[in-house]
């Protein structure tokens, strides 16, 4: 199926729905891919990288000019990035989104080049690629530190990857949703209207993207800002990287692994909740933000070499001497000059872009409400949903958790997985560390006990529903995080038990999208890139060589490869878990 979804020059998530390059996912496909070909796995970053924005941003969708404007929406011309983002260097040549979504790409970038150092070395991979990521993370450092305390911020839930949480109700109540009329719900073709976003959610969507677009891709203005920990803790991961990459290429690591450490330092200070037990969003634009602590504007200590904004004509260089990413506009104008609201015709993503979430007073025609299963509680309904109708055999519902005191000021109330995410990091506090365990393993998320693999949301949470996608629905990645975050830990027990639910139910479902988290049951998309590549890295653990991950990080999966036979031209994952081929060079 990998093999499937290769384009010549990327992957995309998934042929049918998802037909361009997504940022964080081709992060994650090339940490796979890269067990199977090395070369292939490099070319899947270094494409994303040739589409940097001036500023150093990695936009979170590189569009195929082969693809029909109408296959996708937004589409090119909704975004409008190389007239609409000319001020912040969006190149020319390429179409691109005008978001981001999560730093996955240097922890990819330096597992790749452990994946065959010798071919790394040869064809330049980490001297090409270095100056790129360095811009990127200058970048969400000075550009997207919009709280003041050294954290990264969101501006749209898309940028987060896990787009319809409930932790963006809250924030996203304030947005005036674009009129129903002026867009088309083209993702209501391909799934149930139970499963996937309101009306009104989807005009905020749409609201936010089309008012940072029209005011230049602007950071700093808009309606929406939010603090995610996952997004933030993959940062950190990735900062730890860099230093590894500066290390290999002849300089000195330990700035950023300084600063990797003072960053872990603002996420516990900025988002740790002890009532929740969990980090939490922190909602820059709520009133209750007004006036908290920061960690400090300039404590996460900021790079002193290259500070010349990356951006139109600027060059910059890094600690290595590498030429920043700045990349001069040549040749093509935009494609189209569509309104908010331009209507297409064709396909919306499941999970990718204009997907969404519940909010107050949000019920729409045909919005059910959850589908129930006999194997795990109802779902209470969500506010703007219709109660849906008794489960005729219903499970026993969870006891509802203890009171707890509510979360400091500014902190969002909402128990998701990307609070979990932040076990991936070897430099938290042992208290937190315990902490997340009790929480992961206890009745909230059910880890080893009442779910098959890790919910993306709180099981006790009013929103909850086990098939409306970050809902609810356990996912691949953050599975794959948070076992690499147990490992990272020592707990090695719950990692392998993780390691091993997650391989059986990526086979059992054909590498579905996403799976209801007490069931299996696979959801969305089938052959998704993603759950295919993630399930080829936990098969091979150490066999890639991955001893010693960024900042210390174990990888030790001790695993034996099932089934395994190498041949030319072929990277389909079978469902017995064995696997097919792949030329390493």
């Amino acid at each position: 199926m990998l093999e499937a979804n290769w384009t010549g020059a990327s992957t995309v998530p998934s042929r049918g729905l998802y037909p361009h390059q997504w940022s964080w996912d081709s992060a994650f496909i090339a940490i796979g891919l890269r067990h199977l070909s090395p070369l292939r796995a490099q070319t899947e970053l270094e494409t994303l990288l040739t589409a940097q924005w001036g500023d150093g941003r990695i936009p979170h969708i590189v569009f195929n000019p082969s693809v029909p404007l109408d296959a996708y929406f937004p589409s090119p011309d909704f975004w409008r990035s190389s007239t609409a983002g000319r001020a912040a260097g969006a190149p020319r040549t390429v179409q691109t989104s005008g978001i981001v979504q999560p730093p996955v790409h240097a922890l990819a970038a330096w597992l790749v080049h452990r994946a065959d150092p010798g071919l790394s070395r040869s064809r330049g991979f980490l001297a090409r690629v270095y100056p790129r990521l360095a811009a990127w993370h200058r970048y969400l450092l000075h550009r997207r530190d919009l709280g003041g305390g050294g954290l990264a911020s969101v501006v749209h839930p898309w940028e987060q990857g896990m787009d319809n949480s409930p932790a963006w109700d809250l924030p996203l109540s304030r947005v005036t949703p674009a009129p129903a009329r002026s867009f088309r719900r083209a993702d209501l073709d391909h799934g149930a209207a139970e499963d996937r976003p309101t009306d009104l959610d989807y005009g905020r969507y749409v609201r936010l993207a089309a008012d940072y677009r029209d005011a230049g891709y602007a950071d700093g203005t808009g309606e929406f800002a939010v603090e995610d920990p996952a997004f933030n803790a993959l940062l950190i991961a990735s900062e730890h990287a860099l230093a590894r990459i500066a290390d290999e290429l002849g300089a000195t690591g330990t700035a950023r692994h300084a600063r990797a450490e003072r960053l872990t330092q603002a996420l516990v200070e900025r988002l740790w909740d002890p009532a929740s037990g969990m980090f939490l969003c922190r909602d820059l634009r709520g009133p209750a933000s007004a006036g908290c602590d920061a960690a400090g504007h300039d404590a996460v200590g900021r790079d002193t070499v290259g500070q010349a904004s990356v951006g139109h004509d600027a060059v910059g260089r890094d600690a290595v001497g590498h030429v920043t990413a700045g990349q001069a506009p040549v040749g093509r104008d935009a494609v189209g000059q569509a309104t908010v609201g331009h209507v297409t015709a064709g396909q919306a993503p499941v999970g990718h872009a204009p997907v969404g979430h519940a909010t107050v007073g949000a019920a729409t025609a045909g919005d059910r409400g959850p589908v129930f299963s006999p194997h795990r509680p109802p779902a209470r309904p969500t506010a703007g949903h219709e109660a849906p109708a008794p489960d005729l055999d219903p499970a026993p519902t969870p006891a509802p958790a203890p009171a707890a005191p509510a979360p400091a000021p500014g902190l969002i109330p909402e128990r998701g997985v990307s609070g979990l995410v932040p076990l991936l990091l070897p430099g938290l506090p042992r208290d937190i560390v315990t902490a997340l365990l009790r929480t992961a393993a206890g009745p909230h998320f059910g880890l080893g006990t009442t779910t098959r693999l890790l919910p993306s949301y709180d099981l006790l949470g009013e929103a909850f529903d086990a098939h409306r996608y970050w809902r609810g629905p356990a996912w691949f990645n953050t599975a794959w995080l948070v076992e690499r975050g147990l490992r990272t830990h020592g707990e090695r027990q719950q990692a392998d038990a993780l390691r091993e639910s997650a391989l059986e139910l990526a086979a059992a479902t054909d590498f579905a999208e996403y799976v209801d988290p007490y069931t299996g049951e696979g959801c969305g998309a089938t052959g998704f890139s993603w759950t295919a590549a993630l399930a080829l890295d936990l098969l091979h653990g150490e066999s890639a060589g991955d001893t010693t991950l960024p900042g210390g990080m174990s990888a030790t999966h001790g695993t034996t490869i099932a089934n395994s036979t190498n041949s030319t031209n072929s990277t389909t994952v079978t469902a017995d878990m064995g696997f097919k081929g792949g030329n390493r060079r």
